[in-house]
């Protein structure tokens, strides 16, 4: 096995800022991890990032966690005059928990925090809930006139996109080889990954690149980055839609199609736009080391009118992504679709709750309106499921995202083995391009549990079956190399 080599450019691209943090990361997995694959490797280096105040004590990681504290620390207090400092309140808002018996600690401690910021005014709490940064994964929070970058997330606008096609599911099985293959050709994973062709598209057009001076330089990447997914639990895969509702909104009859489904963010201009306004954030508005990273902006600031102007482009950005892979993945095997479904998380909406207009920030959860669409995907072998909101105010119209992790990535690589993933997916029927023990489906919840938590809060539809799963870690020549080579198809 090769041992792994690792770039300051790559860890850079991740999220790393300039600085010692960088030889130390390097070196740390160069020689505690040097039989893991540079996906894995990243993506380790990426959880280090999002919290490293949960590896302080850790082996061999805890050198990384030190030079980010350092870092972080040095960033406040802020000057004086230019910040203002908050305490939390004693007592916080009072939220609901939907399947606390399936939420970690760490994660309901989050959300006790995130209840007691002066600006809070509602939240809830997903069945999928886990721990993050800031505001947990799975968390909804409401607020008072203020903008929390951290409780939208790194990986603005992260989205579910399903198209739905008039195929007969029994041909993935027949013609594998042959949807594995445009699957592959038309797509693009990995942290920092760019495209050699140029992508045209309304969203780079946008007014905002122009009038955002931070938003300049980033134009060019996005253009670059149009249509690519990133690492992690981005996915883009084919798999049997299986419609049970006639009378699902969709117009499509109840029966078994091919269906394609997607989850990718805003790659790196929503990671940009993120991290610059969240330092911004914790600079106006100084808060408890427990909370710091809840830091808001308000609305009414200029700051905080910037990063919401940019928010929606990043969100924008995520969507014609997704509908970019659609179309050439459609284009490609021929096919135009019935119907498609979309929606997303790690974004902020203006909304109305008891009678005031309030900012809801959904941190990994699904908006799930008063008979709103989306999809809550399962793991690369469970189902996803179709749904349609029913508006329940209790948990501020919001659903899961997902299943929620059971297991951190990397706990799920020391103790998820290549032999048992292989047998999942054998016993499953399903293929993985790609993919790695930290997407393991152990590592996930259980989302057949996970629905049942939340019966009040969406209808079920239908469900989506992964056959054919594509995520970081292929190496994508050897399918173009066959696409050449087999002819007729």
């Amino acid at each position: 096995m090769s041992k792994l080599k690792l770039t300051g450019k790559q860890i850079r691209a991740i999220g790393y800022e300039e600085g010692p943090v960088v030889s130390v990361a390097m070196h740390t997995m160069c020689t505690h991890f040097k039989h893991y694959t540079e996906e894995a490797a990243l993506q380790i280096l990426k959880d280090v990032l999002t919290a490293p105040e949960n590896y302080k004590t850790h082996e061999t990681l805890s050198a990384i966690s030190e030079k980010l504290l350092k870092v972080s620390e040095s960033e406040a207090p802020p000057l004086e005059g230019f910040g203002k400092a908050f305490s939390l309140n004693e007592t916080g808002i009072l939220y609901n928990v939907f399947g606390a018996k399936h939420i970690e600690e760490g994660a309901l401690l989050q959300m006790q925090t995130a209840a007691k910021l002066p600006v809070s005014v509602a939240g809830a709490l997903m069945p999928d809930a886990h721990q993050g940064y800031g505001l947990p994964i799975g968390g909804v929070l409401a607020t008072n006139n203020a903008i929390i970058p951290y409780a939208v997330g790194v990986d603005i606008g992260c989205r579910m996109c399903l198209s739905i096609f008039s195929i007969e599911p029994e041909e993935l099985k027949k013609r594998e080889a042959y949807f594995q293959r445009e699957l592959v050709a038309n797509t693009l994973f990995g942290a920092g990954r760019e495209f050699t062709d140029k992508m045209d598209h309304e969203v780079l057009e946008r007014k905002e690149f122009k009038e955002i001076s931070f938003l300049q330089p980033l134009q060019h990447k996005a253009l670059k980055q149009l249509g690519s997914s990133g690492s992690g639990n981005h996915f883009v895969e084919f798999g049997k839609v299986e419609i049970t509702d006639a009378a699902n909104p969709m117009n499509v009859p109840v029966g078994n199609y091919v269906g394609l489904l997607t989850h990718s963010g805003s790659r790196g201009l929503g990671a940009n736009i993120a991290n610059h306004y969240t330092q911004i954030a914790m600079q106006k508005t100084v808060l408890p080391k427990e909370a710091k990273h809840l830091a808001w902006l308000g609305l009414d600031t200029a700051e905080g009118l910037e990063y919401w102007l940019a928010m929606n482009l990043a969100g924008d950005y995520a969507s014609a992504c997704h509908h970019t892979i659609h179309a050439k993945i459609a284009k490609a095997i021929g096919e135009k679709p019935l119907a498609m479904v979309e929606n997303h998380h790690n974004f902020a909406w203006k909304e109305m709750y008891e009678g005031q207009e309030v900012i809801v920030h959904r941190k990994g959860a699904t908006p799930a309106g008063k008979d709103v669409l989306g999809i809550i995907p399962g793991s690369m072998t469970a189902p996803g499921f179709i749904v349609k909101g029913k508006g329940e105010p209790a948990s501020l119209n919001s659903a899961s995202h997902g299943a929620g992790r059971k297991m951190s990535r990397s706990k799920a690589i020391a103790n998820i083995t290549h032999e048992a993933l292989r047998a999942e997916l054998k016993n499953h029927g399903v293929k993985l391009i790609g993919g790695g023990l930290d997407e393991a489906p152990f590592a996930y919840k259980d989302i057949n549990e996970v629905m049942q938590c939340q019966t009040t809060l969406v209808d079920v539809l239908g469900k989506f079956y992964p056959a054919i799963v594509q995520m970081d870690g292929n190496d994508p020549r050897k399918f173009r190399k066959r696409r050449t080579e087999e002819v007729g198809e």
